[in-house]
């Protein structure tokens, strides 16, 4: 087992935890010095390569499992949380989660068997699948082979994440920042400190510049401030998914708007202006605003592109298939079909909110028209 570690200076290293079976490849963890303890900053998925990998990537780092003091969980997805009740239990470390987002943990390790199944059953009927998407679940329902959810063992976390506080680090100025959209409690993390190489060693640090927001701007290479633990929100090199926020007892009581969310705390975090960002995958970046701006304008130009499809009404189910995705519709697997959907249908939300879209009066099921 070849174990992946990277120091980034200053007390910060990542370890690259695999996924199993997905192409993503590995999840950033990282892991943040305090004067009470290493901290991590994620935990992985739970599964025995992807322990191993953390274990002796902690080890690589200096410190042995039993030394951590806490886990910041940037969201609730099981590649970032799902080792989390493991690295609990040896090491008696805290776990802190937005609210949001612990809200999901808990709803999920208290499903009872098959109430995801006729969830989406529901949902997908109502967003207009065929019946051939349909039957597999349906078998699956009678069967009584109720979807187990991946996560389910993932620790409920004992503490919560405030936005804009700083947290409680001995020796590091660690601030949260609300992102939601990827997931409605997603958060990032702001090391208001300087950079041990982007930024002047022997530079003072103004009461500005601690404050989020605050001090001078400039993101790109050699300016900006303090380092950003971005988690999923902000990525060098892939639009992370944003679909609808899913929660099996709200009856669509709640209409909400990830994709809105997102852009909103996409230029939250673009006017942080850090100096690097480290992200959950792929790399370290610079120019937080530059990619700021590319996902913005990414996002702009799909909903032009939505626009134009619903010239002719569709069904969120025929949306999703006249999008453009990372590969043909008849490629696409059976469980990443209901996540494009998803997608489609978060689309969907914010161009209704803008005015650009409506529902067909009458329609059954719900098809839409552009505005």
């Amino acid at each position: 087992m070849t174990t992946q570690v990277t120091d980034h200076r200053g007390g910060v290293w990542s370890i690259a935890v695999p996924i199993p079976d997905n192409p993503l490849g590995h999840t950033l963890v990282h892991l943040l010095e305090t004067d009470r303890g290493p901290v991590l900053i994620d935990t992985g998925w739970d599964d025995p390569d992807s322990w191993d990998t953390l274990v002796a990537g902690v080890t690589a780092c200096g410190f042995a499992v039993a030394d951590l003091h806490g886990v910041l969980i940037t969201h609730h997805h099981p590649d970032h949380h799902g080792l989390s009740a493991k690295v609990r239990e040896a090491s008696g470390a805290w776990i802190a989660m937005h609210a949001a987002d612990a809200a999901v943990v808990r709803r999920t390790r208290e499903a009872e068997a098959g109430r995801w199944l006729d969830y989406l059953l529901a949902k997908l009927t109502a967003a207009g699948a065929p019946e051939d998407h349909l039957t597999p679940l349906r078998e699956a329902r009678a069967a009584g082979r109720g979807r187990r959810l991946p996560g389910r063992r993932a620790a409920l976390p004992d503490r919560g994440i405030e936005p804009g506080e700083l947290l409680d680090l001995p020796g590091r100025r660690l601030r949260a920042i609300w992102t939601p959209g990827h997931t409605p409690g997603h958060v990032c993390l702001h090391l208001e400190e300087r950079h041990p190489v982007l930024e002047p060693a022997g530079a003072a640090e103004t009461e500005a510049d601690r404050r989020p927001g605050g001090g001078k701007g400039g993101g790109g290479k050699g300016g900006g401030r303090g380092r950003l633990f971005s988690g999923d929100h902000l990525l060098p090199g892939i639009t992370p998914h944003i679909g609808l926020y899913e929660d099996p007892d709200d009856d669509g009581a709640t209409v909400t708007d990830p994709l809105g969310d997102y852009l909103d705390s996409l230029e939250r975090v673009g006017r942080l202006a850090p100096a690097e960002v480290l992200p959950a995958h792929q790399h370290a970046f610079t120019d937080a605003e530059g990619r700021v701006g590319e996902l913005i304008a990414h996002h702009e130009e799909r909903l032009s592109g939505l626009r134009a499809l619903l010239r002719e009404p569709r069904t969120p189910w025929q949306l999703a298939v006249a999008m453009e995705w990372n590969r043909p519709w008849d490629r696409i697997p059976y469980g990443s079909r209901n996540i494009a959907v998803s997608e489609a249908e978060a689309h969907l939300r914010r161009l209704v909110k803008l005015g650009h879209a409506e529902r067909v009066p009458g329609s059954d099921p719900a098809t839409y028209r552009a505005v």
